[in-house]
């Protein structure tokens, strides 16, 4: 399959990179470009953590800052999601991830609650109220 085609037709091109590799077919591969997709892979992953950290990290703030007695229930579901998608993720070589990216994942977060909440960013902490730990803790509720 032609480099071209990998810009063509995306879904084939991995397809039929995968029976290549599987098959041992290495004249078959497009190296270049299976390097720069496993590498997106890698990307891809530690995106989705910062994501999901922004996420458990947004709510928590409203959880504890929000006067609203209700919706907590979704809240708390959202807040159970994040952190399931964190633990999903956050093996291997990513395992140290979370904690690295809690500073950046809570600066985007803090100026989110304050849009939402509809009050001054000074409000809100400059740093992370709460330790990595209680922050992925499933039971962890911050308190007002």
């Amino acid at each position: 399959m032609s480099q071209t085609e990998y810009h063509q037709d995306f879904y084939t091109w991995t397809q039929t990179q995968a029976q290549a590799l599987r098959a041992k077919d290495w004249a078959a591969l497009d190296i270049e470009h299976l390097a720069e997709e496993i590498d997106s892979l890698g990307r891809s992953e530690r995106f989705a953590i910062e994501r999901q950290m922004e996420r458990l990290l947004w709510h928590l703030l409203k959880w504890r800052d929000d006067p609203a007695v209700r919706p907590r229930r979704g809240w708390r579901l959202t807040l159970l999601d994040a952190r399931g998608e964190i633990a999903k993720r956050a093996t291997g070589g990513l395992r140290e991830y979370p904690a690295a990216s809690l500073p950046e994942a809570y600066r985007r977060a803090r100026r989110k609650a304050a849009v939402a909440m509809d009050r001054p960013l000074a409000e809100f902490p400059e740093q992370c109220p709460w330790p990595l730990e209680a922050v992925l803790d499933d039971e962890f509720l911050p308190m007002a």
